[in-house]
């Protein structure tokens, strides 16, 4: 039934999916008091306090739950070129030369599935990406989710020892991996380092990784307005990840991208959370 439902909303077009999730984007807000306080909190106390931000980030977050079924459901090259700008390409063909990886850091930023589907697209073929993929907590969208993401040249590894080795490999063969940075990380995985003003649990593996001396770059698919596709932002990171404090670093980067375009970062995810087993932080 999901699937079935999914795929009638992936035959609309990309604008008709934007109009319908600004909608359902407030009708959430309004319905859902814990989602409500997640995204207002969140916002307000990253320095976000316009009454119109709140407006456009709630419009947004429907969007960007609309858009999925397309994403995962339309053929590999009709999502792909649904990307009509591209900033910093050079950056990837510079690091495929090299021959030493490539990090791929994207946060919930804008349309974060589609950057994976662009790179699988116009990567070669001897140079696929493995992207880090965790089990969703609704067991029914995840047939779906599978179905999205398994395209050609682009690999899912499961967030746990054996993907991380997974991933090890595919850097040190030269290959690309992608990984959300902003996702909280289970007990023992992470560091408490500062996230706006906020201690919030943040994931250590991005350092351990880059010190294979990979390229590390930030990808962020800024959605357009209209329904007229994504700018693709693909940037090197402002200071070396794999040296002192990568946490405090990763943080930094990610504040940085998401300042350009606020309206579009996931605030209804609950970033500061303390996981399972994890001593709550004093201060930063």
């Amino acid at each position: 039934m999901v699937l079935g439902f999914a795929r009638l909303l992936s035959a609309l077009p990309l604008s008709a999916l934007h109009l319908l999730g600004a909608f359902i984007g407030r009708a959430v807000y309004l319905l859902s008091a814990r989602y409500r306080h997640y995204l207002s909190t969140n916002l307000r106390a990253a320095g976000f306090a316009e009454p119109a931000l709140l407006g456009l980030a709630i419009a947004e977050a429907g969007k960007g739950l609309l858009e999925l079924p397309a994403i995962w459901l339309r053929p590999h090259a009709t999502v792909a070129g649904w990307v009509t700008q591209v900033s910093g390409w050079d950056l990837v063909e510079a690091a495929l030369a090299r021959r030493r990886g490539i990090i791929f850091l994207t946060p919930h930023l804008g349309c974060f599935e589609i950057t994976a589907q662009y790179y699988a697209l116009h990567a070669p073929s001897d140079s696929p990406l493995t992207v880090l993929y965790r089990s969703p907590k609704k067991t029914a969208i995840e047939p779906l989710m599978l179905a999205g993401r398994q395209r050609p040249n682009l690999h899912l590894a499961s967030a746990d020892l054996k993907g991380v080795r997974i991933l090890l490999r595919a850097l040190r063969k030269g290959e690309a991996i992608g990984i959300l940075p902003d996702q909280a990380p289970g007990v023992g995985e992470g560091e408490w380092a500062e996230f706006f003003g906020r201690p919030a649990y943040t994931m250590t593996l991005t350092g351990r990784l880059a010190e294979t001396g990979a390229q590390v770059i930030l990808a962020f698919a800024e959605r357009l307005p209209g329904g007229r596709g994504y700018h693709l932002h693909l940037e090197a990171m402002p200071a070396p990840l794999a040296e002192e404090a990568p946490a405090r670093t990763l943080n930094r980067a990610l504040e940085g991208l998401i300042r350009r375009c606020p309206a579009q970062y996931v605030w209804g995810y609950n970033r500061y959370k303390v996981p399972a087993g994890a001593q709550a932080p004093k201060s930063c």
